[in-house]
Formats: C-alpha cells, sequence, structure tokens
C-alpha cells in the first residue's frame, strides 16, 4: 500500500499482546521528557501529543518495525533547562530537521559519522544529563517532601527489577497528584496553528544546540538504529533512510506545534525489550498518544517537586549510558565544558580534541 509517496508494508503489521505491551517501551523516554517541555518552556503538550502520534503510526506503517519516535534529547533537555529559549529551540529543530533530509538524500550521513567519535557523542549525552540534574535539584528542592516521595517511587520500581519504568512511575504519580489537586480536565483538541507558541530565533544559541542534537542523532538515532534493526529484526534499514524520515518529521511537526523528533535506538530496543516485533506497536502506541492528546489539560497542575525527581530519573538514565565508551576523559571533558560552557562549544572542542588525539595515536 502507498500514500504520498512512501510504501507500507501490510505483512509486517501485527496487534497481538506483545505488540500492546511493546508499545510501552518507547513511552518510558518519551513520556518524561515531554511533559517536561510543557511545564517548563512554552511548549504545547496537546500539539506535541498529537505529532508524536501521527508520526508513531506513518513510521510503524511505513518500515513494518516498531520504530522508535522520541524527542531530540539534547536539544529537548537544553530547552528544558533553560539554556535555549523556545524560539531557539524551534529553529534548531527546523535546522536540524533540514540538515538530516539534506544528508539523508545526498549520503553524507556515513561520512560524517567519521568524524565523529563515540566518547564526543557520549560527551554531549553527559553534558545534557547534568543540565537536567541541576534543573532537577533544583525544582526539587522548593518542596522537599513531595521530592522524597517521588524519590521514594523511583527507588522502589528500580529495586523491583523495573528501572527503565522507574521514570514511567514518577511521572504517574506526579499525574495522580495532579489529578487530585485539580480533577481531571475537560477533554479538548489542539487548533492547528503555524509557530502557535512562537516563532524561530535563529542565533549562536540555536547553531550550538543543533550541532549537539546532530552528533548525538548521528551516532545514536541513525546508525545504532540501523544496526539494530539488522540484529533483532534481521532487516535493512539504511541510515539515510532514517535520516531522511526524521527531517521529515521535524519540518512537518515543528511549524505546527510539535517538537523536533527523532528514531532513538533505545526506545528502539525498549519496543523489543517489551515484545514488539512489526509496526503495529506503533499503530497502538500511536493511538494512546492521541486520546492522551485530549486530556492533556492534567499537565498545568503537575507538581514542580515530583518534576524535578523525574528530571532526575532522566539523568541518570541518559548520563550512565555516557560512560559506555573508550577515552572516558575525553567523555567527562566534554560533558563538563558543555554543562559549565556551552553544549555546542563542547562539541566542537570535543572533535578537534579527538581529533589531535587520534593523530598522535
Amino acid at each position: 500500500m502507498a500514500l504520498s509517496g512512501v510504501t507500507f508494508d501490510d505483512e509486517r503489521l501485527a496487534f497481538d499482546l506483545g505488540e500492546v505491551t511493546g508499545a510501552l517501551g518507547d513511552s518510558i523516554t518519551v513520556l518524561p521528557i515531554v511533559v517536561a517541555l510543557a511545564a517548563l518552556t512554552p511548549v504545547s503538550l496537546p500539539h506535541a501529543l498529537v505529532f508524536f502520534g501521527l508520526f508513531q503510526v506513518v513510521w510503524g506503517l511505513a518500515y513494518g518495525l516498531p520504530l522508535s519516535v522520541e524527542p531530540m534529547k539534547a536539544l529537548a533537555g537544553l530547552a528544558v533547562a533553560g539554556s535555549l529559549g523556545y524560539g531557539e529551540f524551534v529553529a534548531a529543530g527546523l535546522l536540524a530537521g533540514g540538515l538530516l533530509l539534506v544528508g539523508g538524500a545526498t549520503g553524507t550521513l556515513g561520512r560524517l559519522q567519521g568524524y565523529v567519535s563515540e566518547p564526543v557523542v557520549r560527551g554531549i549525552q553527559l553534558a545534557v544529563a547534568l543540565l537536567l540534574l541541576r534543573t532537577g535539584v533544583e525544582l526539587g528542592v522548593a518542596e522537599p517532601g513531595v521530592a522524597a516521595g517521588a524519590a521514594l517511587v523511583a527507588v522502589a520500581v528500580a529495586a523491583a527489577g523495573y528501572r527503565r519504568a522507574s521514570a514511567l512511575a514518577v511521572l504517574g504519580a506526579g499525574v495522580g497528584l495532579a489529578l487530585l489537586g485539580a480533577g481531571v480536565p475537560a477533554p479538548s483538541l489542539p487548533a492547528p496553528s503555524g509557530f502557535a507558541m512562537g516563532s524561530p530565533t535563529f542565533s549562536a544559541s540555536a547553531l550550538g544546540g543543533t550541532a549537539a542534537q546532530l552528533a548525538m542523532t548521528v551516532g545514536n538515532a541513525v546508525v545504532a538504529t540501523a544496526l539494530l534493526c539488522s540484529d533483532l529484526f534481521d532487516r535493512r534499514v539504511s541510515p539515510d533512510r532514517l535520516s531522511r524520515s526524521m527531517g521529515v518529521t521535524c519540518l512537518l511537526s515543528v511549524p505546527l506545534g510539535g517538537i523536533p523528533m527523532c528514531h532513538g535506538s533505545g526506545g528502539l530496543a525498549g519496543k523489543h525489550a517489551f515484545g514488539a516485533r512489526t509496526g503495529g506497536a506503533n499503530v497502538v502506541l500511536g493511538g494512546l498518544y492521541l486520546l492522551a492528546a485530549l486530556f492533556a489539560g492534567v499537565v498545568a497542575g503537575f507538581p514542580m517537586a515530583v518534576l524535578g525527581v523525574l528530571l532526575a530519573v532522566v539523568a541518570v538514565h541518559l548520563g550512565r549510558r555516557g560512560f559506555d565508551a573508550d577515552r572516558r576523559w575525553l567523555v567527562v571533558g566534554v560533558g563538563v565544558v558543555g554543562v559549565g560552557w556551552n553544549v555546542g562549544a563542547a562539541f566542537l572542542l570535543g572533535v578537534i580534541a579527538d581529533a589531535a588525539v587520534r593523530r598522535i595515536e
């Protein structure tokens, strides 16, 4: 079946229990970050959830795989931490989308990968994690009792053997408190509007954020995802095709109120671990996101102290992966420069330092 030039593979869709439980594997990382963006920035949660729902369905049908659709974590982390204004966040999402689309169309992703080593990518992840952790602590100290209760929820879930689900458990606790305080919001659909929350602001910070995000995207959402498609599903998906689909996603969603999105390898692995094997999981999850968009007003009452713990849990998950590389001194150096100065500058200095060391070796 074809739609708008995209070929859909009907033989790679299933809707059994594994696809339903597997759908949850992607939401573990998506929902905490999106709720944090909506609570701390002008991002519209209903708009964001609508586009997550739509593109889960589109790419699930197009690839016939439980491909992840998740936030661009570097940009989201910088926006949540206040290092990027909303206009800069939008601009960086458009820049990243355009570059990914062009890069995928011209076949340059493989060549670019050769210039960005894994320690540099992991260093950017560590910097974003540290920024999220700092913001989380600042939010948590305002209401230490509520934060302590949320932290106990996270620890209990992790101790029970569900470490990956600890952020989702904290999110559930925050939603429960919000519902107790304000009740169930009336369902409402977001109105379509071009740049509804603010126009893009192209600045040095937006460029730096774009560079940092592309460093993570090339390594984690393009190359690593292509390898996982082969390893887990015995399917060959080219990095350039993944790059093109991420570019299309950003360029269509960001102007209409969505946020920059990518195909993360972690979300794909999470869906597989929870039982997903086909694009049916994406169709299920897309429907759930669209349903959630109707009641997204609950975020208005989300406790900030619980949000602080949520950010801390996400930061720990992201930061732990930052050390899965050689040359940890470079990982730490990029991370420290990123959190102490500028993530874009940290990326450039990391690439230069890595090139110099490889030349010496």
